[in-house]
């Protein structure tokens, strides 16, 4: 007898079930695909930031290196060189802003202050500059730094009007201290303020300005520790600046006034002066704003250099930033678009007594970086390297494409350097030159098009370091420019602000949607083109009508519902008409508009796809989906989103808003009895029916683990793991398209759901093929599309009156049968011949039962006729009251709601295997909802060639459905080696050039059979992989089977996801709303990695997060920063090379040398020992309840002190250089005295020998 265990009977009930794991499907795949792809095969990496540095609040230039560098209110740096060197880094979170910056010149190194009162010392000598150490100061808040060149005594002014002094070797405190109280005159009574001006003397380092907020100007003398001179404003303080003669120096007021002052005279001021005040009638001076910053320069030509910011009278100060230069007695007044924050005077000269000769100024605006040539006339801007202009109207999306043809960036640039002239510009380099640009770069082209809320596309090339723009196009201008209407007036946004960017990069083709629901087609050409462009007015409408209470209301065919038979259409913006001429680059080839219907403006378009090869493009909304064929511009295809479930709909459809009921429609309730009461009649009969049988309710739902997932055509292939008690319920519901715009007479409602029920039921036979016939206009005129059920496949083709002939077939599709779980209980039903068809979105309609299985021999279960099936849940169905509700599948969505719309949020043209079974390769369109559905249209495309243009393309949903949780997000494909299935395009071609016609591929005729997989057999050819924002799957065409299936996150929710290639093998990238990013293989759909790597902050982020290939990606940051990344270690590996070198080994510039009588006279240039001054072995430590040391993050101190060993290494070499230099200097000084001395010698021989000649004559004898 065989002994039982509690154990075997555990393993029997697992293997009777039939369990599997979280990402394994319910029976094992057979056909495996190896995967090669590990985790230490992605690091997750930030590369290149490019754009304007957001919200920036400091800048700080270092002359001899010739960097530049900013810091933002986020507490970002950017530090830039010559084009192609641009290097970013930031503090930690909780420093908060960049308060001030300080370059140590020369030595590759930067000192900021930011809004915690810390004082960090940075490295980039590096690729990556690092935090070396970080001052914390306890008690004050830093207001200013000023470290003298050469110098390593960093001057620390605060708010409490001391003035400490920092060692940037050690980076401590020196016991050295400026009190506030010690600076100001005993008879001072009140605090001076905060310092705000730390500055040495040009020619005696040993006086340092200190310059207070209220006007306190002190001169201190540093060894004997006291003021030597004090001077007083009248107005507070704002800026000085010393002369380069170091006896004079300039201060700038919160009035607008300039003050001169000298160091040796009486401390009253030599001038005062307002540069913009004018005289009024009454003759008082006009007030003026405050001047923020002045810089005073000195000239070898003779006049001086006063530039100052700020200054403006009161009435102008407000609208108009701007930069003044007063170069002697001529004044010049630079107006700046954006606030001046501060600027920088660029001079080749980095010692102070020098004579400056400025040649440049670098301003730093709000919004922008502007570059001044100071040595041509007119004061002209330098020409920005950098792209610093990517805000320069907001970026609304965003797409990035690596790896993209290797002719198109080429191209887009020699139309953009023809169209884009800029003038105005200095002929002068750049100024700012500094660094090394990086040894590698990499070898594909990658592309970024911006798209900007005016309307305007920008194309970038993103291949090196560096982002540079290549072409510019601005889709408002096929558009006559909009008046102030009803419309524009509400819209917040601009009427031609880009929503979405579709390109195809090997054709050249470009779809542009925007926020007034249009959608342009562009074509690439190389030459000028004059034409006229084809307008396609296609109204994109699905209404939902209120039943106005717990009865039903049952509408006949042909009767009309809702509102009147006018319906108001409106189109805010007007495309330009007749002939226009479109210059070299992107030409508009169509453009599809979106009107509104009775005030109510059309949902936003939510995806865009364009496909060359078919030669279609589809776009959706919240309302339906189009389909347009752009070689013959016309609309194919433009349905409601319910109505291309067909039957199928899972849904309970809801109002927008509450609705008056028409009272001219609805029946008595007398009717609706009778109405049930006959439809329950004939469930009685089919129930009693010997070939029926009950089916029990329980029968109708099934765990989404136990599925096998064969699917029919027509047919809902359910993937969720809950289970569903109810069946929703469907009111009416519209999905409308008008006719003509000039024949506007009637409101046509194509799907209409109109449920008609008889007592008898087959008395009515097959409803017979409409025909209906509209005026065609030309191509220049606008085009008014209008099209039937999803079930009833759309022919549009033009006959030879010139007319479109609409033709509405009924679609057949194949048989479906539904196999309960009790495998002994198996209901079959016979579509009837003599059934009179109503519309296809019917109640009766209702056969996608969650969870069922499928069987492979049994048809189509048919609720219209007399053999119809159990009717079990659709009785209790009618029996329901409005107050009950159908769970949402989608897991964003609350169960306690009707459904009120559905976007389309996904589109995919893709040549596949979609049916069941059927190994033939069609062209489809797949269709991904916001409710969680994809759905699948297929495409029949005409013979290439002039066929194509004349013949008409037949699309029309194929009834096969998949469901998953959430929000549709991407769909992919996988051939059967786990290689990524790109779409079929056609490439490029120059219609200015004669070319040998060459047949396009993947095109099917009307007649032909598709193409057939060799040695299918059993086996699936393809995978779809398809993402929502909860789940994925891993579909088997065309078994039609998932085999793999993964939930992607349970509290958070996916923001993106793209299928992308690394290492010649794919995986799965989500970014989450949480800030993580996880990558999976395929199709096994393992999780890889899972990495904490942004924050979902802000929606900007979620609108241009992009994925790309080679593990590529990009995101807006910040409103005008770009940041790149990549999860490829490979790619990490070779950045660094890729890189540049911001710090360069460069001589110190020499010291200025004395002129005889300056050095005689006792003038000239002081010595000052501040290591002896300021030394601990003089001032002591400072005290540590001041400030507090903090080792930086990215550098320990043995890296620290082996960057200062280096240094001072290189600073002794330098210093045997230049002892070997000076002994050779006295070699030769010791030969010239040697040659001196040998020629003293021979005078006085000769001397002497001339004495003893003449020594005994006399006078007369000589």
């Amino acid at each position: 007898m065989k002994k039982f265990t509690f154990k075997g009977v555990l393993d029997g009930f697992r293997s009777s079930v039939g369990t599997s794991g979280p990402n394994q499907s319910s029976k094992t795949y057979e056909q495996e695909i190896s995967e090669t792809l590990k985790a230490d095969h992605f690091s997750v990496t930030k590369t290149f930031c490019h754009g304007f540095p957001y919200q920036p609040t400091a800048i700080a230039y270092d002359p001899v290196q010739r960097l530049l560098v900013i810091g933002t209110k986020s507490g970002c740096l950017r530090l830039l060189g010559r084009p192609g060197v641009d290097l970013s880094s930031r503090h930690d979170p909780e420093c908060g802003a960049v308060l001030h910056l300080q370059f140590v010149w020369n030595e590759g190194m930067l000192v900021s202050a930011t809004s915690d009162d810390s004082l960090h010392l940075w490295n980039f000598r590096l690729k990556k500059p690092t935090v070396i150490q970080s001052l914390k100061f306890q008690r004050e808040r830093i207001t200013c730094l000023q470290l003298p060149f050469q110098s390593k005594w960093l001057f620390v002014g605060t708010e409490r009007g001391n003035v400490h002094i920092v060692n940037t070797d050690t980076f401590q405190l020196s016991g050295y201290i400026i009190n506030w109280n010690k600076a100001i005159e005993l008879s001072r009574k009140t605090h001076p303020g905060p310092v705000v001006y730390l500055g040495d003397n040009p020619i005696d380092p040993n006086k340092l300005l200190i310059g207070f907020e209220t006007g306190q100007l002190v001169m201190w003398d540093l060894r004997n520790k006291c003021a030597e001179m004090r001077f007083q404003a009248s107005e507070p303080l704002r800026s000085l600046s010393w002369h380069s003669d170091g006896k004079q120096f300039m201060s700038a007021h919160a009035d607008g006034s300039l003050v001169t002052w000298n160091v040796r005279q009486s401390p009253k001021p030599i001038s005062v002066t307002w540069p913009h005040s004018r005289n009024t009638k009454e003759g008082r001076a006009e007030p003026c704003k405050s001047i923020q910053k002045v810089e005073w320069k000195s000239s070898k030509i003779g006049d001086n250099f006063v530039i100052f910011s700020g200054g403006l009278t009161v009435d102008r100060a407000g609208r108009t930033p701007s930069l003044t230069v007063i170069h002697g007695k001529t004044t010049t007044v630079l107006e700046m678009e954006h606030n001046v924050l501060d600027f920088v005077v660029l001079s080749d000269s980095t010692w102070e007594s020098e004579l400056q000769d400025p040649y440049g100024i670098v301003v730093l605006l709000q919004q922008d970086l502007v570059v001044i040539d100071l040595l041509t006339p007119g004061y002209p801007c330098f020409e920005n390297p950098y792209p610093m202009d990517i805000h320069e109207s907001p970026v609304t999306c965003c797409i990035y494409l690596a790896d993209c043809p290797g002719d198109l960036i080429p191209a887009f640039y020699s139309v953009g350097s023809k169209t884009q002239k800029k003038s105005g510009f200095s002929d002068r380099d750049w100024p700012i030159n500094g660094g090394q640009w990086g040894s590698t770069s990499c070898s594909y082209a990658e592309i970024i098009i911006t798209g900007h809320a005016d309307g305007s596309l920008k194309f970038w090339d993103a291949s090196s370091t560096n982002l540079q723009v290549l072409y510019k196009v601005k889709t408002s201008k096929p558009f006559e420019r909009p008046k102030k209407s009803r419309s524009t007036e509400t819209m917040e946004e601009d009427p031609f602000a880009v929503c979405d960017i579709a390109l195809c990069p090997e054709s050249r083709y470009l779809a542009v949607a925007g926020a007034s629901c249009q959608i342009l087609l562009f074509k690439f050409k190389k030459h000028e083109h004059t034409s006229e462009t084809a307008v396609i007015e296609i109204p994109i409408i699905y209404e939902v009508d209120d039943l106005g209470g717990s009865g039903f209301d049952f509408v006949k065919m042909g009767e009309s519902s809702g509102k009147g038979n006018n319906p108001d259409y409106f189109c805010p913006i007007r495309p330009k008409v007749g002939l226009q001429k479109k210059s070299p680059g992107y030409q508009v080839e169509l453009i599809c508009l979106t009107p509104w219907v009775d005030g109510e403006p059309p949902g936003a378009i939510s995806t865009l796809a364009v496909n060359s090869s078919y030669g279609l493009m589809a776009y959706g909304n919240e309302a339906g989906l189009v389909v347009v064929d752009i070689f013959q511009k016309i609309a194919l295809f433009n349905v409601g989103t319910p109505d291309l479930y067909g039957t199928a709909d899972p849904y309970q459809r809801a109002p927008k808003s509450p609705k008056k009921p028409d009272i001219t429609d609805e029946k008595s309730p007398t009717d609706q009895v009778e109405l049930v009461d006959s439809f329950l009649d004939n469930a009685q009969k089919l129930e009693q029916t010997p070939n029926n049988t009950p089916v029990d309710d329980q029968s109708l739902t099934s765990s989404g683990s136990t599925i096998e997932n064969n699917i029919e055509v027509g047919s809902v292939s359910e993937f969720e793991e809950e289970k569903f008690l109810d069946v929703p319920e469907i009111p009416k519901c519209k999905s409308t398209t008008p006719t003509s715009t000039k024949h506007r007479t009637g409101k046509h409602t194509w799907s209409q759901v109109k449920v008609l029920i008889k007592k008898s039921l087959g008395e009515k036979k097959l409803a017979q093929a409409q025909t209906t016939t509209v005026q065609g206009p030309s191509s220049s005129q606008t085009i008014d599309a209008k099209y039937l059920s999803p079930t009833i496949p759309m022919i549009c083709a033009n006959n030879e009156h010139g007319q479109f002939i609409v033709s509405a077939n009924a679609s057949s599709s194949e048989d479906l049968s539904l196999d309960e779980t009790n495998d002994e209980m198996k209901v079959s039903a016979e579509r009837p011949t003599d059934l009179a068809i109503p519309h296809p979105r019917t109640t009766t309609a209702k056969k996608s039962v969650m969870n069922v299985k499928k069987s492979k021999k049994s048809k189509c279960m048919d609720l219209r006729g007399e053999n119809s099936g159990s009717l079990t849940g659709l009785i209790k169905k009618i029996h329901k009251l409005d107050t009950t509700f159908a769970r949402s599948r989608s897991s964003s969505m609350s169960s306690l709601d009707n459904i009120t719309s559905e976007a389309i949020q996904c589109l995919a043209f893709i040549d596949c295997m979609s049916r069941r079974n059927d190994y033939s390769v069609w062209p489809t369109l797949w269709v991904g909802t916001s409710l969680g559905s994809i759905l699948v249209i297929s495409i029949k495309l005409p013979v290439a060639g002039d066929a194509r243009k004349s013949e008409p393309v037949l699309v029309s949903p194929s009834g096969t459905i998949f469901r998953l949780k959430g929000s549709i997000l991407a769909m992919s494909f996988l051939d059967c080696n786990g290689i990524l299935i790109p779409g079929s395009n056609e490439p490029w071609k120059d219609e200015s050039r004669e070319q040998k016609a060459k047949t396009p591929t993947k095109s099917l005729s009307a007649g032909q059979s598709p193409t057939q997989s060799v040695d299918s057999g059993n086996t699936d050819r393809q995978f779809a992989v398809l993402v929502s924002e909860k789940q994925s799957r891993v579909v088997a065409l065309p078994s039609q089977t998932c085999i793999y299936k993964q939930q992607l996150c349970e509290s958070a929710f996916v923001v993106k996801a793209n299928v992308t290639t690394i290492k010649d093998a794919v995986c799965l990238v989500c970014y989450m709303s949480n800030g993580h990013l996880t990558i999976y293989s395929l199709p096994s759909l393992k999780l890889l990695i899972d990495v904490d790597f942004v924050p979902l902050s802000d929606l900007r982020i979620a609108k241009t997060f992009c994925l790309s290939s080679f593990g590529h990606g990009m995101y807006l940051c910040s409103p005008s920063e770009m940041q790149k990344f990549t999860i490829s270690a490979d790619f990490c590996q070779i950045m660094d090379s890729m890189l540049g070198e911001l710090y360069l080994e460069t001589e110190m510039p020499e010291k200025p040398k004395e002129g005889f009588f300056t050095g005689l006279f006792g003038g000239g240039v002081r010595n000052l020992d501040r290591e002896e001054l300021f030394g601990e072995s003089t001032s002591g430590k400072g005290a540590k309840s001041v400030a507090k040391v903090i080792p930086g993050p990215g550098s320990t101190q043995m890296d620290h002190l082996g960057m200062r060993a280096s240094t001072i290494g290189g600073e002794i070499a330098k210093t045997r250089m230049m002892l070997v230099e000076r002994g050779d200097k006295l070699g030769q000084l010791e030969d010239r005295t040697g040659k001196m001395m040998s020629d003293a010698e021979n005078f006085s021989s000769t001397a002497h020998q001339l004495m003893l000649k003449y020594k005994d004559k006399k006078w007369y004898q000589l």
